[in-house]
């Protein structure tokens, strides 16, 4: 047998994308940290576990030693829903094989990457399961995988599903591991599941793979954003769920008292939180139970961070799609679902909660407090060319009657062994493909930009945005949380930073502006130039006639009201 206590363990993260379950960076999944927890609860020392991001091995060669000399090497990822990624970038299958083949000692792989693999991570794909040569696949959790083979002395370990009793342990037990994690503390976000599991089944999703939703308590999850806290981590999102409104309850309706404990715990034991936010959202729940989803709403909207997003699953406004994919929610429901989440958390910090949904000028120059996004998948069963104008149309419905959406996403569907989607696979995925193309295009056009205009105006401030990356003479950064807006700024600005931003402009899913407050005396022509009213004349002027006294003396020189992006430093 081998003693727990001698092993070396190497966890890599290869990332994973779920319904729902995120784990790109600057997002850790709780894949990694269960699966660290139940190590270390089966009597391996801390000290002796190794965590690695993908994204570690393609850039640092000698973290591979960590693979190849490990006793226990353990790969955890896989996507099951398509998306694009600032972050990092998810393990491709032949880097992941690449792994299995460099471990010397015993190899094991977890994760959704158990439902199957494609070519590429990619809409309109067909995905086959692949133990891409590893010694061993949980097909079960992979944290109790790991906790049983362990146990075993490395011979062998049962396809069991976890019990929330060992989540208790191993969510508290393997907090430590994102002390690890190269973007920690400042800018990680840790995922963190209040349950999993579904009580409806969709013909695409890979959800209720996992069986009828089983909650953890408020206990708990409190419990583990209290270890979390205590290592560093400062930003938590409840997604791992999906449906944050069903929490505590019977797995379709509300329990308010259980949200209120879950969510006034949570900042009891983080008091310094920097960003608490949430993922799903069922609009059924909230069409069956208005008025117990509206108290809901209204505690989450009372101890959440600003920017909250919360994602509808409407999929397909095409009843014909509806029907025939087992949709749970009409789009006169959805309608009305977003109507509510707008009427009890479309407000901004400092404003009347009654007041809600506030736009315009007389709105606060923060983003709202909570906010629906939609889900539309492309490729389902009986899909059809008015499906495209039914999804454009409801779309519409929503902007012309004042709401806010704060996203809308759109892909192609990727069809899993398990669920309905399985047999038709990718094929009209792919017929549809030009159409799909098309119409995206019109909705980032016609509804995208014009919606971000109204959640995010110019003048608006986004607080604490971490600066990523150059690109074309630009800076480009995100807040964290959810679905965050990727924000552009002139100029190359000192990378790993974050900084407060005002909006200046916008693109379909993105927004220009400038470091917030600017100084108008030392501001570069660059940012200048961006502050709405100015203009490349304008802004030569302003770096002629510097420095100004004050705002109001700059406004009678130039005759433009620049105060919510700027001030005049003597």
């Amino acid at each position: 047998m081998t003693d727990p206590a001698e092993l070396s363990v190497t966890l890599v993260d290869g990332y994973v994308d779920e319904p729902a379950h995120f784990g790109v960076p600057p997002y850790i999944s709780t894949y990694p940290r269960y699966t660290a927890g139940a190590l270390v609860d089966a009597g391996v020392p801390e000290s002796q576990i190794t965590y690695h991001t993908i994204d570690e091995l393609r850039e640092e060669r000698s973290t591979w030693r960590d693979v190849e000399g490990a006793d226990l090497f353990i790969y955890v990822g896989g996507m099951t829903v398509p998306g694009k990624y600032v972050g990092g970038t998810p393990a491709e299958p032949d880097e992941v094989r690449e792994m299995a083949w460099a471990a010397k000692g015993t190899s094991i792989m977890g994760g959704p990457i158990r439902f199957g693999v494609g070519e590429e991570n990619a809409g309109a794909s067909d995905m086959e399961r692949d133990d891409l040569d590893f010694d061993f696949v949980a097909k079960g959790d992979i944290e109790a995988a790991v906790f049983d083979l362990v146990e075993n002395g490395l011979e062998g370990h049962g396809n069991r599903v976890r019990s929330n009793e060992e989540i208790d342990r191993w969510g508290a037990k393997g907090a430590f591991v994102v002390e690890q994690h190269p973007n920690h503390p400042e800018y990680l976000i840790c995922e963190m599941e209040t349950s999993r599991g579904c009580a409806y089944r969709c013909s695409f999703c890979t959800e209720p793979l996992y069986g009828n939703p089983a909650f953890r308590t408020a206990e708990s999850v409190v419990r583990e954003v209290e270890q979390l806290y205590e290592r560093g981590a400062r930003h938590f999102r409840l997604g791992r769920q999906a449906d944050i409104l069903a929490f505590g309850g019977d797995g379709e309706a509300p329990n308010p008292d259980a949200l209120r404990e879950l969510y006034s715990g949570i900042r009891e034991v983080a008091p310094d939180l920097g960003t608490l936010h949430l993922d799903n959202m069922n609009p059924i729940t909230i069409s069956r139970w208005p008025e117990e989803s509206r108290e809901c709403i209204r505690i989450i909207a009372e101890h959440n961070t600003a920017g909250d997003t919360a994602a509808f699953g409407l999929e397909s406004a095409d009843p014909v799609v509806q029907e025939a994919n087992d949709l749970n929610v009409t789009a006169d429901q959805c309608f009305e679902a977003v109507k509510i989440v707008n009427e009890e958390a479309g407000w901004r910090p400092g404003e009347d909660p009654s007041k809600a949904p506030t736009h315009g000028e007389a709105a606060s120059n923060r983003l709202p407090k909570l906010l629906p996004g939609i889900n539309l998948l492309h490729g389902l069963l009986e899909e059809r060319e008015e499906t495209y104008e039914l999804n454009k149309q409801f779309l519409q419905r929503v902007y012309d009657a004042g709401l806010m959406l704060r996203r809308v996403n759109i892909r192609q569907v990727m069809a899993f062994d398990g669920t309905k989607m399985s047999e038709t696979g990718s094929a009209i995925a792919k017929e549809h493909k030009p159409l799909f193309k098309k119409y995206k295009t019109e909705v980032r056009e016609t509804i995208d930009q014009p919606m971000l205009e109204r959640v995010a105006p110019p003048g608006t401030i986004l607080e604490n945005v971490h600066l990523e990356y150059h690109q074309d003479g630009k800076t480009f950064g995100r807040q964290l949380g959810t679905y965050p807006l990727l924000v552009g700024l002139p100029g190359e600005l000192e990378l790993g930073q974050a900084i407060d931003v005002a909006v200046t402009d916008h693109g379909y899913r993105s927004v220009s502006g400038v470091p917030y407050p600017l100084d108008i005396n030392s501001a570069s022509m660059t940012e200048l130039q961006a502050i709405p009213g100015l203009g490349k004349k304008r802004a030569g002027n302003v770096v002629v006639n510097r420095p100004y006294d004050s705002l109001d003396a700059f406004e009678q020189s130039e005759g433009v009201d620049v105060s919510p992006f700027a001030v005049a430093r003597k």
